[in-house]
């Protein structure tokens, strides 16, 4: 999907997943990690923000074990540092191959729950496109909420860059989430990806800054999203100047 259009109006079109997949426990009640990953490729996504990728266990190992990752071929992530866990507070980042990207800062988000938040920077290899991704689950309670959107937002101000945040942000009326903040803030929210047995509210969004802009958005919904997690994947196909 990812691709650098040239001409006048050049720009560089990226379609962006999130998914949180339930430590890849569906509803089913199996643990079936290559589950998720045969959702993701229905979506054809070139950048995956996932949470609940980490299983809670002490050392929190990966949901999606790296090895499965590595023979499935189509994606790399994002490495956080050393130990077992695919990203950081269950919040992971997958690219496909031809894309590259670092982290820029891992943040700890202020509120009652252990929350947080990873920058990172996302580049083409061959080309001069780049964005920062923020992937995000954003807190249960409502001013915790507001307080890791200040957080997030402090953090990633004043580059200059496009900036999409992506993530499971708790929150039904994500107008609230940005009404606060005097930023050029867009939102992309699909439509109900909560239950995924019957979708009835909108927990999974974006939020975009800078020069970026929404062309189309989905929630993903297939025999296999609707029983693989307990949320279905959003996705949106975003322009970005090449």
């Amino acid at each position: 999907m990812a691709q650098a259009r040239k001409g006048p109006g050049a720009e560089w079109r990226v379609r962006v997943t999130s998914y949180n997949i339930r430590k890849a426990v569906g509803l089913d009640w199996k643990r079936r990690p290559e589950r998720i990953l045969s959702v993701l490729d229905e979506i054809a996504p070139d950048v995956v923000v996932l949470q609940e990728a980490d299983k809670r266990l002490g050392a929190r190992p990966a949901a999606i074990p790296p090895g499965l990752l590595a023979t499935h071929g189509t994606f790399t992530h994002i490495d956080t540092g050393p130990g077992p866990s695919l990203g950081w507070h269950g919040n992971a980042v997958l690219l496909r191959r031809g894309l590259t990207g670092e982290v820029v800062q891992l943040i700890e988000l202020p509120g009652l729950e252990p929350r947080g938040a990873m920058v990172a920077l996302v580049r083409q290899e061959i080309g001069r496109g780049g964005f920062l991704l923020v992937a995000a689950h954003l807190g249960l309670q409502r001013g915790s909420r507001h307080r890791q959107m200040a957080a997030i937002l402090e953090a990633t101000k004043g580059t200059g860059m496009p900036v999409v945040m992506a993530g499971d942000l708790n929150e039904r009326a994500p107008f609230q989430l940005v009404r606060p903040f005097h930023r050029d803030l867009r939102l992309v929210t699909p439509g109900p990806s909560f239950h995924a047995s019957r979708p009835f509210v909108a927990l999974d969004h974006m939020i975009l800054s800078g020069p970026v802009r929404e062309v189309r958005s989905r929630v993903h919904a297939s025999g296999l999203s609707h029983v693989a997690s307990d949320h279905l994947p959003i996705w949106a196909d975003l322009a970005f100047a090449a």
